[in-house]
């Protein structure tokens, strides 16, 4: 075939092939259209069936709640109903209660007034009576002024004597009562604050005297230390300024200083001559030298090991040098540097006890005896001498004022200076820390029985525990129990008027009735 064939077929068949697809095409379209009408038929079918049935369900929904509220409407007049008669119920009880009341009221009235003409009539009847007992007192003192032969003066005047019998009796039960009272109240906290400071310090006392004895190896050392001619002693006494007191005492040397610093520095020195073996002027003066750079030394150390055990900050320099010399003083037996600190510690005991701040009680404490340092330099009280040097080193004024009222010197006016006051008491009066001559002790005691038994009424008196409990026997034929709370009272004034006495004495007074028989 030629090509013009070949292409009039193929053209022919595209024709074909269009025309098909148009007719397809044009088929499907209709076909669709009347598929989409029945659809859109039955769609309206199905929405007038909806609103139908929706019409419908909205009927019966409305019945529904008109049904409904008629209920509630009947259910809210119930309920409104009975709450109307429960009120009505109440009221009508209440009611009832009022008139109730007012029936017992108008009896009530009525019962009133009735008692209150019997009291009328009763007071008339007391009336009548008591006009009727004048009359018959008045008969009864003149009957009794003519029995006793006493006018109604001597008969008052017998009444009033008889009266201050018993008053005396009385008077002694409320002297008693306020005693008690008093102990209780006020003794109770006082006692307790100190017996706590008094038994959470605990100190070592050692009594030291004006002199010190240093053993010898021999009695031979006792020439060589006199030196030829002696110049050797005298080159001690002249750089220490101590006696040295060389006697037949074996191997032994007593040093003899009121000073007691030098006395310490010439035992030091000395003891280093002994062991050192070589004594002659020279030798004494470069111990001399050694024993006062170690003594210096030592007092710095101890001042500043009693402000660190006190707990205490912030003291000049030159005072705590004094500190540590009180290590070397003594007074009245006891170790005035282990006073200081006792007296420091009670302090800021007693101080916490009564809830105030410690830290100016226990510096007050500390350095109250500072002028012992150097009462052996300087003129005048260790008070002063302490004052004055507390204030040279701008100590503040609660620890100056502290210092010059430890001793009653000048008035105590702050609670600081009181406290103070009492530590050194409570320091100084425990058993060994002061010594005193025994005569002096026995005239004491002996001054306390004979001021005890100087009253009238006292059989026997003791005085017991050294001094500071006086035990009284009394007559009881003499002295009843009621009197011998104002005894007690008079020999108490009467001790404290003619004695002298560290502390406190306690007065005891015991009344002991016997009565003895025999069975036979």
């Amino acid at each position: 075939m030629d090509l013009i064939s070949v292409w009039v077929y193929v053209l022919i068949a595209v024709a074909a092939a269009v025309v098909a697809g148009g007719l397809a095409f044009f088929l499907g379209i209709h076909y669709r259209k009347s598929k989409a009408e029945a659809a859109i038929g039955s769609a309206e079918q199905e929405a007038k069936r909806i609103v139908g049935d929706a019409v419908k369900n909205a009927e019966a929904r409305k019945k529904e709640i008109v049904l409904e509220g008629k209920d509630e409407v009947h259910r809210l007049r119930n309920e409104q109903e009975k709450e109307l008669n429960s009120r009505r119920k109440e009221i009508q009880h209440q009611e009832r209660r009022i008139q109730q009341k007012e029936e017992n009221l108008d009896k009530k009235l009525e019962n009133a007034e009735r008692k209150e003409e019997q009291i009328e009539q009763k007071n008339k009847k007391a009336e009548e009576r008591l006009q009727e007992a004048e009359a018959v007192r008045k008969s009864q003192f003149d009957m009794l002024e003519k029995i006793s032969n006493l006018s109604m003066e001597q008969a008052r005047e017998y009444l009033l004597n008889s009266l201050e019998a018993e008053l005396t009796r009385e008077k002694a039960v409320k002297v008693l009562e306020y005693q008690q009272q008093v102990r209780e109240e006020c003794d109770a906290s006082a006692r307790e604050i100190i017996a706590t400071a008094i038994q959470r310090c605990a100190a070592d006392q050692v009594s030291e005297a004006a002199i010190s004895v240093v053993p010898l190896p021999n009695d031979e050392m006792k020439g060589r230390i006199i030196g030829r001619e002696g110049r050797n002693i005298r080159s001690i006494e002249t750089l220490t300024g101590v006696d040295l007191i060389i006697d037949d005492t074996p191997e032994a040397i007593t040093l003899s200083a009121f000073e007691p610093v030098r006395r310490e520095i010439a035992r030091i020195a000395l003891e280093k001559l002994i062991a050192d073996g070589r004594i002659h002027p020279t030798r004494i003066e470069e111990m001399v030298e050694k024993a006062r750079k170690e003594v210096e030394a030592t007092i710095k150390a101890e001042g500043e090991r009693a402000v660190l055990e006190v707990g205490v900050n912030g003291i000049h320099h030159e005072l705590v040098k004094l500190l540590g010399r009180l290590r070397y003083r003594t007074s009245y037996g006891q170790n005035v540097l282990n006073h200081s600190k006792e007296v420091a510690f009670l302090s800021g005991m007693i101080a916490s006890e009564l809830g105030l701040d410690p830290t100016v009680a226990k510096r007050a404490g500390l350095l109250h005896d500072i002028g012992k340092a150097l009462d052996h330099e300087m003129e005048g009280s260790h008070v002063q001498i302490g004052v004055d040097v507390a204030r040279k080193y701008r100590e503040s004024e609660a620890v100056i004022h502290a210092i010059a009222a430890h001793h009653g010197d000048v008035e105590a006016k702050t609670i600081v200076a009181c406290i103070v006051q009492a530590a050194d008491a409570i320091s100084a009066a425990r058993p060994g820390a002061r010594r005193e001559n025994l005569e002096n002790y026995i005239k004491r005691l002996e001054k306390l029985e004979e001021v005890a038994s100087s009253f009238q009424g006292v059989e026997n008196c003791y005085a017991i525990q050294a001094g500071r409990e006086v035990r009284i026997m009394v007559k009881p034929e003499a002295v009843s129990d009621e009197e011998m709370t104002l005894l007690a009272r008079d020999i108490c004034k009467k001790i404290e008027t003619d004695l002298d006495y560290p502390g406190q004495i306690k007065v005891n007074l015991i009344r002991e009735s016997r009565m003895a028989d025999y069975a036979r």
